[in-house]
């Protein structure tokens, strides 16, 4: 009765132990503790940050024309092109930048169309570069395309705006400014500074300097010389529609004034 007994122990406790693992559970020191399923377990999770790398693109620059008269526009073309897979880049914005003064500075910008291009119109004024940046953007690095060389040729325009320039400076007699002038000193200063052309400091000697013209084909810019007779006795810069820019007398200043009488000369000087 007692092996009996002892028997049906044992086969209850490997019984009940069977169970217990079968339902992930534990015996120890006579209590029920239940473990983790590994069907439940927390999975691990590795994630990973694509980063993926901006393309520099391939920039090409071109202006209109390389000479341009002084007061004229430069059409400068930009062309985008992604090197990867030869197609153009069709959003973003281009920045033209001048060389002056020993460094870059920035002018205007323009965006990029759906052809790929950019268009910036800028006037020179000076003999110098140009070139373009493409300004960052999504999927693309900053770029900048080679330079381009412009040159400003001199040109009415330029020698007009120069005369305008020192509009009420004071007349006096064998002046040559920058402050003072008087007639012939005034045409040699605004033609030295705008033109680099040298003229003596004499009305009756500059009308002989510079092409000959024609009265009626006279241009703004072009010099006036009045005459007594052949002798040159005053000189004027031609401002168009029958004016001029001039010093005229002890007492008067700098100014568009009237062009009086028909003995005069005109020469042109760039």
């Amino acid at each position: 009765m007692h092996e009996h007994t002892s028997s049906r122990r044992r086969r209850l406790s490997v019984g009940t132990g069977t169970a217990a693992l079968s339902l992930g559970l534990c015996l120890c020191a006579g209590q029920l503790i239940s473990t983790q399923a590994a069907s439940a377990a927390t999975p691990v999770v590795t994630q990973q940050t694509a980063t993926v790398a901006k393309v520099k693109p391939t920039i090409r620059d071109s202006v209109n024309t390389s000479s341009v008269a002084w007061g004229s526009k430069v059409r400068v073309t930009t062309k985008l092109i992604n090197p990867k897979n030869g197609k153009v880049i069709t959003y973003g914005r281009v920045r033209l930048q001048a060389y002056r003064n020993g460094k870059w500075q920035n002018w205007s910008s323009a965006a990029v169309g759906k052809n790929g291009t950019a268009t910036i119109y800028a006037k020179p004024l000076v003999n110098g570069y140009f070139r373009t940046t493409y300004i960052a953007s999504s999927g693309y690095t900053s770029a900048t395309a080679s330079r381009l060389y412009v040159k400003v040729k001199h040109s009415g325009a330029q020698i007009l705006s120069e005369a305008k320039a020192h509009t009420g400076a004071l007349y006096k007699f064998a002046a040559a400014g920058p402050k003072r002038f008087d007639c012939s000193g005034f045409t040699k200063y605004v033609y030295k500074k705008a033109a680099g052309k040298s003229l003596p400091h004499k009305a009756n000697s500059q009308q002989h300097y510079g092409k000959a013209v024609s009265k009626g084909s006279k241009k703004v810019g072009d010099l006036i010389v009045f005459r007594s007779g052949s002798y040159g006795y005053h000189a004027a810069i031609y401002a168009g529609n029958g004016y001029m820019y001039d010093s005229p007398h002890t007492g008067a200043r700098v100014g568009k004034h009237k062009i009086y009488g028909s003995n005069y000369v005109v020469r042109r000087m760039v």
